[in-house]
């Protein structure tokens, strides 16, 4: 059967609770905003970069992640829910000891900062590039594999209920694309939409999302 972007949506949909919930940051005071710039000016910076703008490529970029998603994530690292190898070596670790509190100022300082943008990303593939636009816009047919803008948005900057995508790390998202597919990281929706996804697919549309830079 044909995968539409609604057949995503609603699939979706029924899954919100395991993952795309309401969660939000809640009301950040000035201390905590304070604290959480200080976290991570002098420790989340060592992996995420300054104000979030990682270097690294085996770290996620966080400016200008949505804010429930990095209260999500950060709450999955504390309770030991998301079980993939860097989140156990390194996340489990540095989420043990925050508050509920922190979080939600760590996600809201990270949120308001601003995403690069506009500059090209060195040695891409242009045929890698363009292939992945197409997965991502279109999805493969043939492999019953659903758009990725149908819930991440045309331009790949997520909305309140699924994450920015838009200028992440080619590396850092074939990781995690690998972790889908293989069950590493266990999201119901994502392990089913990135299952069929072959190897050449996941590289051509991760090079993509990092074009967006």
């Amino acid at each position: 059967m044909k995968t539409t972007k609604l057949t995503v949506l609603a699939i979706a949909a029924s899954a919100a609770i395991s993952w795309m919930s309401a969660v939000r940051a809640d009301d950040v005071s000035p201390a905590d905003a304070v604290w959480a710039e200080n976290m991570a000016v002098t420790k989340c910076q060592w992996c995420h970069g300054p104000q979030g703008h990682s270097n690294g490529t085996i770290y996620p970029q966080l400016a200008g992640q949505k804010a429930w998603y990095i209260v999500e994530q950060l709450h999955a690292f504390k309770d030991q829910s998301r079980a993939d190898p860097y989140a156990r070596g390194i996340m489990w670790g540095m989420a043990a000891q925050l508050t509920d509190t922190q979080i939600n100022a760590l996600a809201d300082y990270f949120s308001k900062q601003t995403p690069f943008g506009g500059q090209p990303v060195p040695f891409q593939d242009a045929a890698a590039v363009s292939h992945g636009k197409s997965v991502y816009s279109e999805g493969v047919a043939a492999a019953g594999v659903a758009p990725c803008s149908a819930c991440h948005q045309d331009d790949a900057r997520g909305n309140d209920q699924f994450p920015r995508l838009a200028g992440q790390h080619a590396s850092y998202l074939l990781k995690q694309l690998r972790a889908f597919h293989s069950g590493a990281r266990e999201q119901a929706v994502m392990n089913g939409i990135v299952g069929p996804l072959q190897e050449p697919d996941m590289k051509a549309v991760a090079a993509y999302l990092e074009s967006l830079h």
